[in-house]
């Protein structure tokens, strides 16, 4: 159940955020001697005015498929990571968060480089007129074609680098806010408290690794003139601080920050809700199973069963 309720909680998080993450890979790549655009809003306002709101959603496909199996992925293996470690602790949390961050990856890397290869192109056209890649598949084929497995693959350490501590943070702020604020089945205000608490959780995770991701994104995009710029991550760290200043690990936060508080409220509220609708669930058919038959006149309507949710 894991499995399926971070597919329902992927695919509701894509729906929400990809148009900031769009605006945050061209502010990431963005030349900085020939700015396209000025800031996050800019941004925004730039790309409805010349690609028409589609131009936000460009490359939705690689996420929606891939952060699917991602997300059940995640909360896959961190739900069974947790048992594993037996004891529900903070750090157990941060352990479990880890193992899922780093097997993931598998997946994430080619999708999200088949992303960013969509996102740029036809920049500034509100109809492309050369199309290099016509899906994200089409794109990773092309890719493999000319390069090989290393190919799709590109920008595959600093996305281990990013998402293995990443999502470390990731359960254990949901962990730590959920225990503060109480968010079990019958407290008040649930879904907002769970919506909160998955915001800030998501904000917390970007927050501790985002200069990883803009030299991810930067890698990712490299070579998509027909030129490579970087011949490796620290070549990329050392032109993008010489070129740009320290401040360049900050390219494209307040898109990042807008997106991640409700793409990760939206999914780990999902995933949540639907672990207890399971559970619930669950735990009436164990009661049913359970109860000896009785006469007919004797039924009595049944209790609402209490379902005991953990923070994953």
């Amino acid at each position: 159940m894991d499995f399926l309720a971070g597919c329902i909680g992927g695919a509701a998080g894509v729906l929400v955020g990809h148009p900031f993450d769009t605006v945050k890979v061209r502010l990431q790549i963005q030349n900085v001697d020939k700015p396209l655009y000025r800031g996050t809003f800019h941004c925004f306002q730039s790309i409805i005015r010349q690609e028409s709101m589609l131009g936000l959603y460009k490359g939705i496909g690689s996420p929606m498929m891939g952060l699917t199996f991602i997300n059940a992925i995640v909360f896959g293996v961190q739900g069974n990571a947790m048992r594993y470690l037996g004891r529900d602790t903070p750090m157990n949390q941060f352990l479990a968060g880890a193992a899922a961050g780093a097997i993931q990856c598998v997946i994430c890397c080619p999708m999200e480089l088949a992303k960013t290869r969509l996102q740029m192109q036809g920049t500034g056209e509100r109809k492309s007129t050369r199309k290099l890649y016509k899906n994200s598949l089409d794109c990773l084929v092309r890719i493999y074609n000319r390069e090989g497995y290393r190919g799709i693959n590109r920008g595959m350490v600093t996305t281990l680098i990013r998402e293995t501590p990443g999502f470390g943070v990731y359960f254990l702020t949901y962990d730590v806010l959920t225990r503060a604020i109480g968010c079990e089945p019958d407290a008040p205000f649930m879904i907002p408290k769970l919506l909160f608490a998955g915001g800030m959780s998501g904000i917390a995770s970007w927050l501790s690794t985002y200069p990883v991701d803009v030299i991810k994104s930067r890698l990712q995009a490299d070579g998509v003139g027909g030129v490579n710029q970087y011949a490796s991550i620290a070549d990329c760290v050392r032109q993008s601080v010489k070129k740009e200043g320290y401040m360049v690990f900050t390219r494209g936060l307040t898109s990042t920050l807008l997106r991640a508080f409700p793409v990760n409220a939206t999914t780990f509220a999902t995933v949540t809700l639907v672990l207890m609708w399971a559970r619930d669930r669950e735990a009436g058919l164990k009661d049913c199973e359970a109860a000896p038959p009785a006469h007919p006149a004797q039924l009595q309507a049944p209790g609402q069963a209490q379902a005991q949710v953990s923070s994953f």
